[in-house]
């Protein structure tokens, strides 16, 4: 639980570049800042006790900083930017997997142990957000606190241990800021994409439409649903260590009945011209990871990569067949997720399933990066650059 996601490590240095060119980005390019009417509830200033000011200390930041914290099910994420161009410049990031909803499908509540992993992580974001001089922030927190029967007293015990305001978002919202903050990586010839996001207590999956619909991505969902599926809930109902080929079967079986609704409102979309899905989560990155053969996990070689079917069966077969030892010692999975990866890896052959579509884009970026760009566009940072 000490260790930093991997996957994290080389956000502190990344730029989110303008998304909106005649062509798909390159896996280097970032997020475009296009939007139309902003989402509610905005974000606040950050305020806080802060350390005295040192005169000798480097010159200050720009007064615009934005930072992002997305409390999941599985992960605590931070994200901390300022505008650039048309996009923003993250200067710091900080992810650890706290695992907040561990047990929540069988007491429908969250358990102390798994409470206080996530305040001491909270309040490491906290320390990074003040040295940072964050002035304005949005820290969300999703599946995990909808449904426990005390996710708001856990919202009340971080506001006085970790001095922090957390919002409970709504599905709805989740799924909308999540589609903009990587929709920027959809071809921009594709008049249907399903773009979707496997969490920890839940997937949110979305059919969004093409470009020429509007240029906010948020207004172009056409259907969208929040299945009650994720890494962790999943893995805790058929277990994550001993997966055999059948039991993965059983578990994808089992994730295509609760995606089977959506699949039939949103059946048009695989007919859409230069239709394609688009992954954003810890599973399909680690897919594209593995898929590289990187020996470490970089996002530079991950965010925006583009995958055909046969790859990513290839990789899920290899997953499936590994024991859990040689899972955990994968440098793109590691032991704190080595008894999740196929609980995800059965939600995302779902998705395929359901929608099949000869080449997926794998998105490192998702809710905060939606967070930060909404905020941004609300306070008209590029036009004030």
């Amino acid at each position: 639980m000490e260790v930093e996601d991997r996957q994290e490590r080389m956000m502190a240095a990344a730029t989110l570049p303008h998304g909106h060119g005649t062509s798909p980005p390159p896996a280097s390019a970032l997020l475009g800042a296009a939007f139309g009417q902003p989402l509610s509830g905005s974000g606040a200033p950050f305020s806080g006790p802060r350390p005295a000011a040192d005169p000798q200390a480097a010159p200050r930041h720009p007064a615009a900083t934005y930072a992002a914290l997305d409390l999941g099910t599985n992960n605590c994420r931070l994200l901390i930017a300022r505008p650039a161009q048309h996009g923003f410049r993250v200067v710091d990031a900080f992810s650890r997997i706290v695992r907040l909803g561990e047990g929540l499908a069988a007491s429908s509540r969250l358990c102390d142990a798994a409470m206080d992993r996530a305040v001491d992580a909270l309040k490491i974001c906290r320390g990074k957000m003040l040295h940072r001089n964050v002035t304005r922030a949005r820290l969300v927190t999703t599946e995990a606190c909808r449904a426990a029967i005390n996710g708001s007293d856990f919202v009340r015990r971080v506001a006085v241990e970790a001095q922090l305001e957390l919002e409970i978002i709504d599905q709805r919202t989740e799924a909308a800021l999540a589609v903009s903050g990587c929709a920027a990586l959809a071809d921009p010839a594709a008049e249907g994409v399903i773009v979707f996001d496997i969490g920890g207590g839940s997937t949110e999956i979305i059919w969004m439409g093409g470009r020429n619909e509007a240029r906010d991505p948020a207004a172009r969902i056409r259907e969208w649903a929040s299945l009650p599926i994720g890494v962790v809930t999943v893995a805790e109902r058929y277990g994550g260590v001993d997966v055999s080929r059948a039991l993965f079967e059983t578990m994808v079986e089992d994730c295509a009945r609760e995606l089977k609704a959506f699949a039939a409102k949103a059946a048009a979309a695989s007919g859409a011209r230069n239709f394609h899905l688009l992954g954003t989560s810890g599973t399909v990155t680690t897919v594209a990871g593995i898929h590289l053969g990187l020996a470490r996990y970089d996002r530079r070689e991950v965010d925006g990569l583009w995958m055909r079917q046969d790859d990513i069966l290839a990789v899920i077969d290899r997953l499936v067949e590994m024991d859990y030892a040689a899972r955990a010692a994968n440098a793109c999975i590691g032991r704190e997720r080595a008894d999740l990866v196929l609980a995800g890896c059965a939600i995302f052959e779902a998705i395929r399933r359901a929608f099949p579509s000869e080449r997926v884009r794998i998105a490192d970026r998702g809710l905060r990066e939606g967070i930060l760009l909404r905020m941004m566009h609300e306070d008209r940072a590029w036009r004030r650059r």
